[in-house]
């Protein structure tokens, strides 16, 4: 490991900092940091540790109820993915809260628990992060890498205000959508009624209004 690292016991998570790309897998694989989500940038690198709480757990299980029962309903060929790794061997890694291939970008995926090879697999057309502690950086550095990994959308659920924010990605660069564009007809509004409506209301009562309103 780099000088810089060894002398920090812990590791300082939560933020971005330089570390090589050696560093950077030692890390990942120690036990103090098993339950870390680690992202990796070109020589920088963040671990993010902090607890999940209920707003963030439930406004992930809404978001998949959401995403499943429309690609169920409209027919569309999906398969989700929670929290898995998608690296470019030493340049990029993430790891968000949802990640979805959908249509014909769909791959056979092989059957390991390695993280999900972009050099050899196209990436996820959709990722999601569920943006409670780390919302600003959800929607400025992180963006900013899915830009680079050249996901199709990226959205961000903002917890506090049961927003989202999402974002179609072309050319290495984004724009603000209402609408999805990989998910053709699903509106944020409608999504973010199902995140409000979760605050009062349980599964299946949300499940049946999404059942009637698709």
């Amino acid at each position: 490991m780099n000088e810089l690292l060894s002398i920090l016991t812990p590791i300082e998570t939560e933020t971005w900092m330089k570390a090589s790309w050696q560093d950077f897998i030692h890390l990942n694989q120690q036990p103090d940091y098993e339950k870390g989500r680690f992202y990796y940038d070109r020589g920088w690198m963040k671990i993010e540790m902090s607890p999940i709480g209920i707003a963030h757990a439930r406004d992930n299980q809404i978001i998949l109820t959401v995403i499943s029962l429309y690609g169920a309903i409209k027919q569309i060929s999906l398969e989700g993915l929670v929290n898995v790794s998608l690296r470019k061997t030493g340049i990029k890694e993430v790891q968000p809260d949802l990640s979805y291939y959908i249509g014909d970008r769909r791959p056979q995926l092989p059957w390991h628990n390695s993280p999900i090879n972009l050099d050899e697999t196209p990436p996820p057309n959709l990722i999601i992060e569920i943006g409670s502690s780390s919302f600003f950086d959800d929607i400025g550095r992180k963006r900013l890498l899915y830009e680079q990994l050249e996901i199709e959308e990226y959205w961000v659920i903002n917890v506090a205000e049961s927003q989202v924010i999402a974002f179609s990605i072309q050319n290495q660069g984004s724009y603000q959508i209402r609408e999805s564009q990989v998910l053709s007809g699903l509106a944020m509004a409608l999504v973010e009624e199902a995140l409000s409506r979760s605050k009062t209301e349980d599964d299946s009562t949300i499940t049946r209004w999404l059942m009637t309103t698709f």
